[in-house]
């Protein structure tokens, strides 16, 4: 049988194709990288602009206006004699001291509230939808709304607390007038205006805990607060370490519901805050310079802290 001859023009037309994918294929698809790469970039470089405008230049501008005196429209350089001004204020202690004590009251009783109020939602079967709405109601509220909503319910005269505490038969209290009461008023306004957000947070965590875990504690015999001990707290460790640093932070720069309800200083400056006072210089005494001042000292104890906090929380992760 003769062999079949292939013409020369054939074997060359077929030689001269590219093996593997369409050329073009790989142009729309180099296409498709591209745009999607640029989209991103994009998005990435209108965030990072909006950081550097509204973060990071505030930053800045503190740092330099901390050194800085501003006179009849003048602008000099003034050295420390800001901070010394600021740290020799009669009142600076007394403001640390009321943020301390309200960054306390706020870690007792608005950091482990909504923790548990998570694990009474997470233990539900029923309605735990329309429960997780009512909780982060408060959220949707303005700050000023709910602090003017709160300083009715604090009112010595008609206020709903009283009223309550009338009806019980129980002592009545003056809330926002005295000075023993007036910062942990303000911490239980601002909790319940808060807690929404934190309590979401938790039950999500809590939400991706394996059931096995619990089942495991169930066939030790562990009761609700051994269960909540040695299987809930450690597999949310990471999330509540992290909110704890958040609230810290938060906390320590606390200014809306001091202004709001108890007028800034309150009774015998007793809700006098760091951040109150940053604004009294700045605002009320128009001196920006001690104003800028004041909130360097808080930054550098604010990144102080959270240095520590995080070194320390990486040496305990390391540990365990």
């Amino acid at each position: 049988m003769a062999a079949t001859t292939v013409p020369e023009n054939t074997t060359k037309r077929h030689a001269g194709r590219p093996a593997g994918p369409d050329r073009r294929g790989e142009r729309r698809g180099l296409s498709r990288k591209v745009s999607a790469n640029l989209q991103a970039y994009g998005f990435l470089v209108g965030a990072v602009i909006c950081f550097l405008a509204f973060s990071w230049y505030p930053m800045v501008r503190e740092f330099i206006m901390s050194f800085q005196d501003k006179k009849r429209g003048v602008t000099s350089w003034v050295g420390m004699k800001n901070l010394d001004r600021v740290y020799h204020d009669p009142f600076f202690w007394t403001a640390w001291k009321n943020t301390a004590e309200y960054t306390g009251y706020a870690l007792v009783i608005g950091f482990a509230l909504p923790f548990f109020v998570a694990i009474i939602l997470n233990e539900l079967r029923h309605a735990q939808a329309y429960l997780r709405i009512l909780v982060y109601l408060p959220v949707m509220l303005p700050p000023v709304a709910g602090g003017l909503l709160f300083k009715y319910f604090y009112d010595p005269d008609y206020g709903l607390f009283d009223h309550i505490l009338k009806t019980l038969h129980l002592p009545t209290s003056q809330w926002l007038d005295s000075s023993h009461t007036a910062m942990i008023s303000v911490v239980i306004a601002a909790t319940w205006m808060s807690m929404g957000s934190a309590t979401l947070i938790y039950l999500a965590a809590l939400q991706n805990i394996p059931g096995e875990l619990y089942e495991a504690a169930d066939l030790d015999g562990a009761g609700l607060w051994s269960k909540i001990w040695h299987v809930t707290i450690p597999q949310t460790r990471m999330v509540l370490s992290l909110m704890l640093l958040m609230q810290i932070v938060a906390t320590m720069q606390e200014f809306t519901n001091v202004f709001v309800l108890a007028g800034g200083n309150g009774p015998e400056n007793s809700t006098m805050t760091v951040v109150y006072m940053i604004y009294q210089y700045g605002f009320r005494y128009n001196n920006l310079g001690s104003a800028a001042a004041l909130g360097l000292f808080l930054l550098l104890v604010l990144v102080v802290f959270s240095g520590v906090y995080t070194r320390l929380s990486r040496t305990s992760e390391q540990d365990g």
